[in-house]
Order: C-alpha cells, then structure tokens, then sequence
C-alpha cells in the first residue's frame, strides 16, 4: 500500500467516527470528548490535505514549476501543524473556563464513545505506521492521529475517574494534558517544514564538509565554494556548488569524481557542480564570460 493509499484510508475512517463522536460529546456533556471530536474534525481535513499533497506532487513539470510540485506536500505538513496549534488553543481555554465553572458529565456515554474512538485511532495509526515516517506529509498526519488517540485515551481516564468518583475537572485537567503533547509534536513539524520551505540546507548537512570531500575527490580541483543545499521535500536534498580547476585537469573525469564523492558520502543525488578555469563567475572581478563545464 502506498503512501497515498493509506492516508486515504485513514482519512475515511477518521471521518466517519468523527460525527459519532460529536454526538456523543454533545450527549454526555464531555468537554474531552467534544475536544477529541474538534480534533478529529481537523485530524480528517489534515489528512484530506495531505491525500491532496501526495496527488498534486505527483504531478510532473511544467514551463511554470520546473521541479514539479514536490514542495505542496511539504506546505500541506506546515498548514497541518498550524491547524494543531490552533485546536490546542481552542481546547485550552475551553478547559480553563470548565475548571472554573464545572459541568455535568454523562461518564457511562463518554466512556463508551471514547473506548470506540480509541480503537479506531489505533487501526487509523497502525495503517500510517507503513509509511514512510521521513515524510514530513506523512508525519504531520500521523501526529494528528496520534493527538487524536491521546485525546481518546484522556477521556477513557476521565469517565472512569467520574464514575468511581464523581470528579468532573478531571475531564478538563487531562484535556489540558493532551494539548501539552500535541504542542510539542506540531511545533516540531512546523519547524521542520518551514525549514524547508525557507530553502534551509538539509537536516545533518555540514556544508564545510561537503565542500572537503569534493576537495578531495580529484587533486585537480584546488579550492571549492558557493555551497548551497535545500530540500524540495525532506527525501529531496539538491546541492548547488562551484569547484576551481587546477591548470590541465580532465574536466569530464574532475567532474564525474565530484559527483560521486557527493553521491557516496551524502546520498544527494542532484548536484549541479560549476567548474571553474578563471576566476569564478560570481566574482565581482570576474571578467563576463568564462570557460567551464556544468552538469
């Protein structure tokens, strides 16, 4: 099953148990399941989104977007994280305001809805967990799911606490406990995707390194410069450098070593490598035409 296909299962069964959980929130009064069910509202657009990521950026190029549309998955995994940050603002002041001003709860209700609700977290995480968890798509999902689960797993606690007990904060307490996990999770894909999508070098990249295996890839190269690595998407890195020639080098054969040395050390396989017999291009002395090759 790929990628794809299991979002879209995911995202069907998300849907479905999110309006029985709607009414049985509604029904027993239960902010932790009216919490979950907003969740798991987002948890089915974020998972329709990223259904449209994987589908659009299968697409090929075009005059307009020369490398495709790799990168929508990537925005599709930012808006995701942003969608949780706003949900984990909603259930906190909604839980602030109960723990002020307590509400009945029906706990035989909210036990019953959420102990279905976490099983059929669990199926929707156990389809995801084929995935390809690098993906950050796939990860923005899985931690919408994963919330998800949290939140069902909370409200299962709260009922039982109020039926043995009777204490009816538990069930804003441990909503408030939930949007701690989910904060930490979506701020991390937030920050991840925005790297990319703010062209940053690839995560464990060291750019000084690069430039000393391509050094020392050929003696016929004598200094390397204008590194620059981005991702398109998190499997994607792209490697853009220059590399100086010494007097007589084999440019096809200087090259191919180049190449390799990035391939065989970094795993990257785009590389557009500039070499250089004068003075280097982008130089503000450099004279405006020079001889070199470029792949």
């Amino acid at each position: 099953m790929t990628n794809r296909q299991r979002v879209f299962w995911a995202m069907l069964l998300t849907g479905g148990f999110m309006l029985a959980e709607i009414v049985g929130g509604l029904l027993s009064g239960s902010l932790a399941l009216l919490a979950d069910a907003g969740h798991m509202l987002m948890d089915a657009a974020a998972l329709l989104l990223a259904w449209l990521g994987f589908r659009i950026s299968e697409r090929g190029h075009d005059a307009r977007r020369s490398y495709g549309y790799h990168r929508f998955q990537v925005l599709a995994a930012f808006v995701n994280g942003l969608t949780l940050i706003l949900v984990a603002g909603w259930i906190c002041v909604e839980a602030v305001d109960r723990i002020g001003d307590p509400v009945p709860v029906l706990a035989g209700p909210m036990l019953a809805v959420a102990a279905v609700g976490l099983a059929v977290n669990i199926i929707v995480l156990a389809i995801l967990h084929g995935a390809d968890m690098e993906n950050l798509n796939i990860r923005g999902a899985a931690l919408h799911v994963l919330g998800d689960m949290l939140g069902s797993a909370a409200a299962i606690v709260a009922a039982v606490v109020i039926l043995l007990t009777g204490w009816t904060p538990i069930d804003p307490i441990l909503s408030l406990f939930v949007v701690l996990l989910i904060l930490r999770a979506a701020i991390d894909v937030i920050r991840r995707s925005a790297h990319i999508l703010l062209e940053g070098a690839p995560e464990g990249l060291d750019l000084d390194e690069v430039k000393d295996a391509v050094a020392r890839a050929s003696p016929d190269i004598s200094d390397v410069h204008h590194v620059h690595a981005w991702s398109l998407t998190a499997e994607r890195p792209m490697l853009t450098l220059h590399a100086k020639l010494r007097p007589g080098a084999d440019l096809d054969e200087t090259l191919a070593r180049a190449r390799l040395a990035v391939l065989d050390r970094f795993g990257i396989e785009h590389v557009t490598i500039q070499l250089e017999t004068g003075p280097c291009s982008e130089s503000p002395a450099a004279p405006p035409v020079e001889t070199g090759q470029a792949v």
